[in-house]
């Protein structure tokens, strides 16, 4: 067995690490590919060394562009490493670009294909991620689903149960495995002043931040609940959301703005946040599996089973509206059951893929 990893994303990286490390406890020959999605290589050579795992193997450095663009960048890369390592199996995760590519290449070469966190859908083609996540799905012969709920998606999809593999989700061993790193190595608490009372803030979906009235009416709402709850509003603004803020000319004022954090001291203010305010999928689901509660601001989800639990609720994007739902989950006890495993998933995707 000899498993090649296409990643490009930090978030990525960081579900994949299980995998990578099981791999290594295991001594199993692998080659990890970094299409470099994530474009700033001086960040992402720094990540992995965070997260204590070897640099890849393989840096195509594809950068930023279109989604044809880099798409397509990243399918020459990745085929001509594939035709010369002829891996046993090549495993893709979640949605980006890199997973597109990496599981078309694999898929016309008649490479195993594997793709972890299968089956999770949001309904809404808009999303690109949504996209990528079906046609992956739909061209991989293992299909490692978090939940029952993603194992069900699939089925109705017409995909064969028996390529399917309800795994857990790997963030929960990411979690466990990161959080004690980041303990040991990060100060973030004390450099930006904070306790345990502070709301945590993420926000780049360009539906969100490209809208101005959009992007408007949720700045408004984050500046009015630090007004109502006393509490500080910590915002680490993403680039793309800082580019926005400064071309339509909206204040900040009332909100504690950073810029991006790493992977390490992000996590350290995730699991200390008395509330999360998020647009991202996997911050949804890193809330729920470290029991701080969360608002959504998007339209929908692609992680239903937190909404379920009651770790989540999805507010939209009416200012309003996300003040109340803050308000809403301040009260709910933080008793939910974490619904995507007990942190095995990395353990049983290498025994899956060796068989």
């Amino acid at each position: 067995m000899r498993p090649a990893i296409v990643l490009g994303t930090r978030p990525e990286i960081v579900k994949m690490s299980p995998i990578i490390r099981e791999l290594r406890r295991r001594e199993i020959d692998h080659i990890v590919i970094h299409t470099g999605q994530h474009y700033d290589y001086a960040m992402d050579g720094t990540f992995f060394e965070d997260l204590e795992l070897q640099q890849p193997d393989y840096n195509l450095k594809v950068g930023s562009g279109t989604h044809a663009d880099q798409t397509a960048k990243i399918m020459l890369g990745v085929e001509e490493i594939l035709i010369q390592e002829e891996p046993s199996v090549t495993l893709v995760q979640g949605d980006t670009n890199s997973v597109l590519a990496g599981a078309l290449v694999a898929a016309k070469l008649h490479l195993r294909l594997g793709h972890v966190e299968a089956g999770l859908r949001s309904f809404d083609r808009r999303m690109p991620e949504e996209i990528n996540r079906v046609v992956a799905d739909h061209v991989s012969d293992l299909l490692f689903a978090p939940t029952q709920t993603s194992r069900d998606n699939l089925l109705q999809e017409g995909i064969d149960g028996c390529m399917i593999h309800v795994t857990g989700n790997t963030v929960v061993d990411a979690l466990r495995q990161n959080l004690e790193i980041s303990r040991s190595k990060s100060r973030v608490l004390d450099r930006l002043g904070l306790g345990d009372d502070f709301f945590l803030v993420t926000l780049h979906r360009a539906e969100n931040v490209d809208d101005e009235d959009k992007l408007r009416g949720i700045i408004s709402a984050l500046g009015k609940l630090g007004e109502a709850y006393g509490l500080k509003v910590v915002f680490p603004v993403h680039p793309r959301t800082r580019k926005m803020i400064d071309a339509f000319k909206l204040s900040t004022e009332g909100i504690m703005t950073t810029d991006p954090l790493g992977y390490l001291d992000f996590l350290q203010l995730e699991a200390r946040a008395r509330l999360i305010l998020t647009d991202s999928g996997g911050v949804q689901e890193e809330a729920c599996v470290l029991k701080v509660p969360c608002v959504t601001i998007r339209e929908n989800t692609e992680r239903p089973e937190t909404v379920e639990v009651g770790a989540n609720v999805v507010a939209g994007t009416d200012p309003s509206k996300i003040v109340s739902d803050v308000g809403r989950m301040l009260a709910v006890s933080r008793s939910w059951a974490n619904p995507f495993g007990v942190g095995d998933a990395g353990a049983k995707i290498v025994k899956i893929i060796g068989s």
